[in-house]
């Protein structure tokens, strides 16, 4: 793909990695959250020589919306430091807007307010290099490496061996493999050999002081897994399930239960549970906000385009909503024609059907503003997966796999795909691919600040006026 995806960028702490060091990990997922709340209130002590309750308040507002903080060990500083800067941007400038609209920014000193403004990003920085140069160290604190062998030689087995060899914050070594296959049928790769058969394996963990067991065989070799676990028993070793390869592309994977049975999560909506609470949350106070901001150039624009060229003001839409279900979307007018049968033509560059007025709106994607009251109904959000047209849906549905998927949330005015350079006419199956991809990764690893972060970038995106036909 022309555009690369960073899912570890907004990973959640319950997916932090059994490799990398634990000390290590819990001190990146704090950094930012507690480098945020002391350097506020080290101002505040510096500059108002006390702490009162809405510094406290503010702090807790803060904390909530940047803990878990991001990992940024296996990035360039320069990176770090637009991710930083980005991010801290959209918080500080959401706070300032809330807080002036509520009239709460009265209750702070406007002078400690700019200082933290810049001093904040500068200790975040500062404080993910000094990490970077501290990281050695604390891994060295936590004693030797911890030896691993691995269950199964076969093709995602050696792709986590590979990783945890690759990761300089690993504390894992794995050791070696077994498997019960003759040599000319392993999979093998990086130098490795198997060390013997499965049945030995239980023998050699004892004997070798072995911490970490991954089992990486198919799940069709149910009653070989069975076996090895209960021979394990008599082991202190920590033992992971390595899943086949068909199962590693999970949406939102995780441990359940149901009714006191455990079951695998494979393909779920982020939006279960707490966390549409706090989408639905979210979606209703920056819709009404931008929406009371954006009022007076709406009705102009409304007007303008019915005394542009004939038809309706408001363009209606059949689009796939959440599940699949068919909603009405809301746009400005921007063509001549009023397609929503079972064949449409996307919007292409230089399109004789788009008016002048049209064109304009298009170029800085005003025509997708009445979206925020879909979003008000409850039938899109402010970031989700593109919504494309019916007709659109059924085709690409058939020519692209896991196409369907990116119907578990709903559809959002921007999101993942078109703050990457996705915006737009997609003239190709392998573009439209590519956006589904996107797509599928931020269901994968969505958080409010994933959220924040498209936000922000659709602003600039919006600017600079990319692929807008």
């Amino acid at each position: 793909m022309s555009q690369h995806v960073e899912p570890v960028t907004f990973r959640k702490p319950t997916r932090m990695s059994v490799g990398r060091d634990r000390m290590l990990s819990l001190i990146e997922i704090s950094l930012d959250p507690f480098v945020l709340v002391f350097s506020l209130w080290g101002l505040t002590l510096l500059i108002d020589r006390q702490l009162a309750a809405q510094h406290v308040i503010l702090a807790v507002i803060v904390f909530s919306l940047t803990f878990p903080g991001p990992s940024y060990l296996a990035k360039s500083a320069g990176s770090v430091a637009r991710h930083i800067i980005l991010s801290w941007v959209t918080i500080f400038g959401l706070l300032f807007i809330f807080g002036y609209a509520s009239g709460y920014l009265d209750y702070f000193n406007g002078e400690l307010l700019m200082v933290w403004c810049w001093v904040a990003p500068a200790c975040q920085l500062a404080g993910h290099l000094a990490l970077r140069m501290a990281a050695p160290a604390i891994i060295e604190l936590q004693g030797d490496r911890k030896r691993a062998v691995v269950a199964g030689m076969n093709e995602q087995s050696l792709e986590l061996a590979r990783r945890l060899a690759d990761d300089p914050y690993s504390r894992v070594q794995v050791v070696g493999f077994f498997d019960d296959r003759g040599d000319e049928r392993v999979k093998r790769g990086g130098g490795y050999s198997p060390l013997g058969k499965i049945s030995t394996l239980p023998g050699y963990v004892r004997a070798n002081q072995i911490e970490l067991i991954y089992i990486s065989l198919p799940m069709a070799s149910q009653p070989r897994i069975l076996s090895l676990l209960d021979a394990l028993r008599d082991t202190t070793a920590s033992i992971y399930f390595v899943p086949d390869i068909f199962v590693t592309d999970l949406i939102q994977g995780r441990m359940d239960s149901v009714s006191g049975l455990p079951i695998v999560a494979v393909c779920e909506s982020p939006f279960s549970g707490f966390g549409g609470l706090i989408k639905r949350a979210s979606d209703i106070v920056l819709s009404l906000l931008i929406l009371a901001l954006i009022a007076v150039p709406l009705l102009v624009i409304a007007l303008a385009v019915k005394w542009s060229s004939p038809g309706p003001v408001i363009f209606r839409q059949r689009r796939y909503g959440v599940d699949g279900k068919e909603i009405t979307v809301y746009k400005f007018r921007t063509m001549t024609v009023f397609e929503d049968g079972p064949t449409i033509q996307q919007a292409r560059k230089e399109d004789s059907r788009v008016t002048p007025l049209g064109r304009w709106l298009r170029k800085f994607s005003i025509d997708e503003l009445p979206q925020f009251f879909n979003v008000l109904q409850g039938r899109m959000s402010i970031v989700g997966p593109w919504p494309h047209a019916v007709a659109h849906n059924e085709m690409y549905r058939k020519l692209i796999k896991g196409y369907m998927v990116r119907h578990k949330v709903k559809p959002g005015v921007t999101g993942w795909a078109q703050v990457n350079g996705l915006r737009g006419e997609t003239e190709t199956l392998d573009k439209m691919k590519e956006r589904i991809d996107f797509d599928l990764d931020y269901l994968r690893n969505w958080s409010l600040r994933l959220d924040l972060y498209i936000i922000a970038r659709t602003v600039w995106v919006v600017l600079a006026k990319t692929n807008a036909h």
